[in-house]
């Protein structure tokens, strides 16, 4: 499956965005998807998971809340809503896929070494 990821752009705090990943290939709804981010001097680090079915979606501590990770597998793509916008969201947001089951370690499901598919990140800027 080949994933890409739109939607970000330059907002101010308390504003919202809504970050798309689309995917190319053929049985998407095999895949379990997850978001990650990465700001500038940063690790890569987990945000959101949403499972292959779209029955069961994981968050961070920090976006809980806040943001609300979705899918349309009849449109190949997962959806990350994301309100209430701080400067700390301020990073470049990827989409990443896997079969593998995501469900029982945390560890695994927060792991980027866990994903097999990644899309090529979009920007998001969240000014004061």
């Amino acid at each position: 499956v080949q994933l890409q990821a739109s939607g970000g752009g330059l907002v101010q705090t308390g504003s919202s965005l809504r970050l798309s990943c689309a995917a190319s290939g053929s049985n998407f709804d095999t895949y379990n998807i997850a978001w990650f981010r990465q700001a500038p001097g940063k690790e890569r680090e987990f945000v959101a998971a949403i499972s292959f079915s779209g029955r069961v979606t994981w968050y961070s501590n920090s976006v809980k809340g806040r943001f609300t990770v979705s899918r349309d597998n009849a449109k190949n793509t997962v959806y990350l809503q994301m309100n209430s916008l701080e400067t700390a969201d301020t990073a470049v947001y990827y989409c990443a896929g896997t079969k593998t089951p995501i469900s029982v370690s945390l560890r695994h499901r927060t792991s980027p070494r866990s994903y097999d598919y990644w899309g090529q990140g979009t920007l998001v800027t969240v000014s004061s």
